[in-house]
């Protein structure tokens, strides 16, 4: 068993909403195993997840035995807590996929592979679902929880209130009882005797543990986080493209990077505390230096560093700083011919986009004819002269000395791009076609 006292590590990271009498003693007893249920509605997990994930990243530091559950079956019904509406239902092909994605993801915070006897494991409870018949599960574990006692939850009170024109689907209702029986399944199967999620989980959870007590005799357990917000009320994780993904196919390494890089100083805290396992004294340190000088944002830096690494790659985080810099740095040629086409995208999206044939760019076709004619950069041919001269005009970051340079390929970053500059702010994206 390591050093670290779980509970303690999370008290003080600030991760912690609810705990059940006798947690602790529990896992300061044995070696204990517990879970968390992950919907697997898409093939990336987002930044929303990262909490849950990080609880159980830290409960194999202390020594414990992490269970991550793929909720192909209950994803298939839709959870009441905090939403409104019920959820698209998807096939089984496409939970599998998006299991093995989920897998591929974890497998960056959590030990799956090792001999330890604390390695992780993923389970899917479709598995143990599929099979199990409608009339036997209501006689078997439906008779052991009362309406009253699920009507008494605040997930179910919340959704009825919200909804009251339109009810609460069986289905839905039915989805804590589902839940439960995870539970005691994982508690009968794999000696798991804690569950862990979100401050929204903790009626579905203790459902698990009364199920547990009630069929099984035995005792377990809960923990739940805090559900993340912003220090100005905003929704964590949600920008205006939408939720931040783990998977660089659909946030890219740089966006990824500059999400964690702007958060508030405020925020930078609370979540440097949460997102990474760097240990106290270090993150109190990183605070002492931004309460000195708030405008070099250590707190931010390394925070993003820390998670882009994890998810990532240090290889990315690194792409990630010199695309950053790509508007202000002076190897921002050479940067700008090393960066994938993803991320120069990203630095330059909003930017006034222009399509060019690749003919033109083999002719070599004077730029003023070019950034005039057939991608309108310059409104005249007098204006590009004039801003040239006085050095005003760059073609992939690099000054334009004569505005009738021909186009060639070799300008081409990508083998597609042109990035063309009016002025110091004025950006423009030549494709080329």
């Amino acid at each position: 068993m390591s050093k670290i006292n779980f509970v303690e590590e999370l008290t003080w990271r600030g991760m912690i909403n609810n705990i059940m009498p006798g947690t602790e003693e529990q896992l300061k007893k044995e070696m204990t195993s517990a879970y968390v249920g992950i919907d697997p509605t898409a093939d990336s997990l987002h930044i929303g997840h990262l909490v849950s994930i990080m609880m159980l990243k830290h409960f194999q530091r202390a020594g414990h035995r992490p269970i991550a559950l793929v909720g192909g079956a209950t994803g298939m019904i839709g959870d009441p807590s905090m939403k409104s509406q019920e959820r698209v239902l998807i096939d089984e092909e496409t939970l599998r996929h998006n299991q093995e994605c989920i897998r591929k993801q974890l497998a960056h915070f959590l030990d799956f592979d090792s001999d330890a006897p604390n390695h992780a494991i993923l389970v899917n409870n479709y598995d143990w679902m599929k099979g199990y018949s409608f009339l036997n599960f209501i006689r078997d574990v439906g008779k052991h929880i009362t309406v009253n006692y699920m009507m008494a939850k605040d997930s179910v009170k919340k959704r009825l209130a919200a909804n009251a024109d339109h009810g609460m689907s069986f289905t839905e209702f039915s989805y804590q009882l589902l839940q439960g029986y995870d539970f005691l399944h994982l508690y009968e199967n794999e000696n798991c005797k804690l569950q862990m999620g979100g401050s929204d989980q903790w009626g579905n959870i203790t459902t698990g543990t009364e199920l547990i007590r009630r069929m099984n005799g035995g005792e377990a357990f809960a923990i739940t986080c805090p559900l993340i917000t912003k220090a100005d009320g905003g929704k964590f994780g949600k920008t205006e493209s939408g939720n931040v993904w783990l998977d660089p196919k659909r946030t890219s390494p740089y966006k990824f990077y500059q999400f964690w890089l702007n958060v508030s100083d405020v925020d930078a805290a609370k979540y440097i505390r949460i997102f990474t396992d760097l240990p106290r004294e270090e993150i109190e340190a990183l605070e002492a230096e931004q309460a000195q000088d708030p405008g070099l944002r250590p707190l931010q830096k390394r925070l993003a560093k820390e998670i882009t690494i994890m998810v990532h790659s240090e290889k990315d985080y690194e792409m990630a700083v010199e695309a950053s810099q790509i508007l202000f740095s002076n190897k921002a040629q050479d940067i700008l011919h090393k960066i994938d086409e993803d991320t120069l995208l990203a630095v330059f999206e909003g930017v006034p986009q222009f399509e060019v044939s690749r003919d033109l760019i083999e002719a070599g076709t004077p730029l003023i004819n070019l950034l005039v004619e057939n991608a309108a950069v310059f409104p005249s041919k007098g204006e590009m002269r004039k801003l040239t001269q006085g050095g005003g005009v760059s073609i992939n970051k690099e000054k334009l000395a004569d505005p009738n340079t021909p186009a060639s390929t070799s300008m081409l970053l990508n083998d597609k791009y042109i990035l063309a500059q009016r002025g110091k702010k004025n950006y423009y994206l030549i494709i080329v076609k």
